[in-house]
């Protein structure tokens, strides 16, 4: 098992590493959309759901992987009302490739954000 960790997102909240990765197979933990100084991009949505994939594609990107590379993807969200706005930027990061994917609605995420996701994905 190989640990991953970058710079290049932001810090993790608790005592995990951005991903890991087991016989060429990267999981990566759940981003929210903060800045690379921590913070909360913006109130907005999309906003946040932008930041979280471009989080997500650093971490890909350190661990050897990249978006064409995930075949599954898991959404939590804390208002299902949101569904449409996140699918209108995920479908930008996603278009061609369209890897599994799973969408729950939560009662409460980290710093009350409204969306995280995680993704899974092969080394190239």
């Amino acid at each position: 098992m190989r640990v991953i960790n970058t710079t290049k997102a932001p810090e993790a909240l608790g005592p995990y590493s951005h991903a890991t990765e087991v016989n060429g197979v990267v999981f990566t933990s759940g981003q929210i959309p903060l800045t690379l100084e921590g913070e909360i991009v913006s109130d907005d949505v999309k906003a946040q759901t932008k930041q979280v994939l471009d989080n997500l594609k650093v971490v890909l990107d350190e661990a050897g992987s990249d978006l064409d590379s995930v075949f599954k993807a898991t959404i939590f969200i804390a208002d299902m009302n949101d569904f449409q706005f996140i699918n209108e930027v995920y479908g930008q990061y996603f278009e061609q490739h369209q890897p599994a994917r799973s969408c729950i609605e939560v009662s409460r995420l980290p710093k009350d954000v409204k969306v995280e996701i995680e993704l899974v994905a092969k080394v190239k």
